[in-house]
């Protein structure tokens, strides 16, 4: 008999799936330490790449490295796979649901009905479970909503498959073995060092904290290079990214924060305390950045920032995680 599969809300749907599978497993993980060990965190703006038309911002790392990085740090043994037919795709997905295992699934959010309106718009990276089957239609865990759904065939084939940057063609991953041989503080040590590389390293002005200075800039030429409506629809995607796709105001900060401050506990760092703090109060920063990006979207009679005061905001952002990174970068272990 297969062991019941129990759903947690999460914050943020990649690493909340990666915290329900293992927790499946009998690893009591957190969402906020599967992100961080898988090193979530990061940053990149890519105005070359238009998605929906507008130009890419992410504020986390792309999909399906947060899963990998995590089971490999963790000497977890995992599946995943892509595929070019949705019938083989499906067939594969109700093969490993036969044996009892859930399996996490990407796909975009457009051709998801259980989701509220309002959420479904064409974002191709969205991380979701399926835990079995009811007649023909899927038991699904989604990590951002408090409960389980259920969906029908054809909407998940249209969301498995959906067209668009990036295209999820069908990917599915799930566990397939545990050891227990579980080195949580080197872990935790690898998380860490990986984060700060990505974020101070990339010689490139797109990724990592560079590409916050990078954003700040293109922010403060909107109004001067682009229509106002464009120049709003930009921004709003900005915004959009960090609000509806990150963790409610804060692109990924407090989740990191919160993976700091267990991490510090777990290994009695106090250093490691003080950053948690230190990083909180910088997505406070973005809070800040977003809620007064949002008042230029709509076109509020007070308390109007300029798109140069706007850029000033997120430099300031910029400036105190290149600080904050700076300092992890050189912790001793």
């Amino acid at each position: 008999m297969s062991k019941e599969y129990i759903h947690h809300q999460h914050a943020h749907c990649e690493s909340g799936v990666t915290s329900n599978l293992l927790r499946h497993e009998g690893i009591n993980i957190s969402e906020p330490m599967a992100f961080g060990i898988g090193a979530g965190l990061f940053f990149g703006h890519l105005p070359m790449l238009k998605v929906n038309g507008v130009p890419g911002t992410t504020y986390r790392i792309w999909p399906g490295a947060i899963f990998k990085r995590v089971a490999e740090r963790l000497n977890i043994s995992i599946k995943a796979e892509r595929f070019r037919s949705p019938d083989k795709a499906m067939q594969a997905l109700d093969n490993v649901l036969a044996t009892g295992k859930p399996v996490g699934i990407l796909g975009s959010v457009f051709y998801l009905p259980y989701l509220p309106e309002a959420f479904r718009f064409h974002f191709n990276a969205h991380n979701l479970v399926a835990y079995g089957k009811q007649d023909q239609d899927y038991l699904i865990s989604d990590p951002i909503m408090e409960d389980v759904a259920t969906i029908a065939p054809a909407d998940l084939v249209k969301s498995r498959f959906a067209k668009g940057t990036p295209e999820p063609s069908g990917y599915m991953y799930y566990v397939t073995g545990t050891s227990k041989e579980m080195d949580m503080a080197k872990a935790i040590q690898q998380g860490i060092k990986q984060t700060c590389f990505f974020m101070l390293s990339p010689p490139i002005p797109w990724f990592g904290n560079k590409a916050i200075f990078l954003l700040a800039n293109r922010i403060s030429a909107y109004p001067k290079k682009l229509p106002p409506r464009k120049a709003a629809l930009y921004l709003g995607n900005v915004v959009r990214m960090q609000e509806e796709i990150g963790t409610g105001g804060a692109g990924f900060r407090y989740i990191y924060a919160a993976f700091l401050q267990e991490a510090g506990q777990l290994l009695k760092r106090d250093d490691l305390l003080e950053y948690s703090t230190e990083l909180t109060s910088i997505g406070d920063d973005w809070r800040n950045f977003a809620y007064h990006a949002a008042r230029i979207l709509k076109a509020r009679q007070s308390d109007i920032v300029s798109y140069d005061e706007l850029s000033e905001l997120l430099r300031k952002c910029g400036t105190r995680e290149k600080d904050l990174f700076k300092k992890m970068e050189k912790l001793k272990w």
